[in-house]
């Protein structure tokens, strides 16, 4: 069996991605809170960024299960809110179609922070919560939702993230490798 050296491009520090949810906490904060495109922008970035993170953590940890987790759970979230959508006629507060309930931006990043809460711990989730939390926010802020359908959004998130998430293990990886003329899988087995 071929030993493994560490990735250094692998995202291995809880404390270093914790700090990089933080920083794209902080990104999206708005300058000026009464300009609402500012805070569909600010919304956007959070959601996206969120839901990126959630699919790069696991692929930097070499946790192909867990990727496979965060994309069912996300999968998932959309899946529910656009059905949500298509079903139900509700008008944005903006007017600017009745597609308003759920919130498909807090039900993607509710799922990408409970994965990453679930996944890999508190020290992930906790920063990603409170990304979460500020998408939310900022769809009301920039009047593209109402309380209800961002608390609606957040509720499938969450659902979607504890349905299909488990608590990372570690202890057997499958990892991918390659040089210039083969290439295979590895095993790696801690005990």
């Amino acid at each position: 069996m071929q030993m493994l050296t560490p990735n250094p491009l692998a995202l291995t520090s809880k404390r270093g991605i914790s700090a990089a949810l933080v920083g794209l906490l902080l990104a999206a904060l708005p300058v000026q809170a009464d300009n609402a495109s500012f805070w569909k922008i600010s919304s956007d970035i959070g959601a996206y960024g969120l839901v990126g993170t959630a699919l790069a953590v696991p692929v930097g940890q070499g946790d192909w299960i867990g990727l496979a987790q965060a994309g069912l759970s996300v999968a998932t979230a959309t899946g529910i809110g656009l059905l949500g959508k298509a079903l139900l006629d509700v008008e944005r507060p903006d007017q600017s179609g009745d597609d308003g309930f759920p919130s498909n931006h807090a039900a993607n990043s509710f799922a990408a922070a409970t994965t990453l809460h679930r996944r890999y711990g508190w020290k992930l989730g906790f920063p990603a919560y409170g990304v979460a939390a500020l998408v939310g926010a900022g769809r009301i802020q920039a009047d593209k939702h109402y309380w209800a359908d961002v608390c609606a959004g957040a509720a499938i998130g969450v659902f979607a993230g504890w349905l299909f998430t488990e608590a990372f293990d570690g202890t057997v990886k499958i990892v991918p490798w390659a040089s210039r003329r083969e290439a295979g899988l590895a095993l790696a087995i801690n005990w």
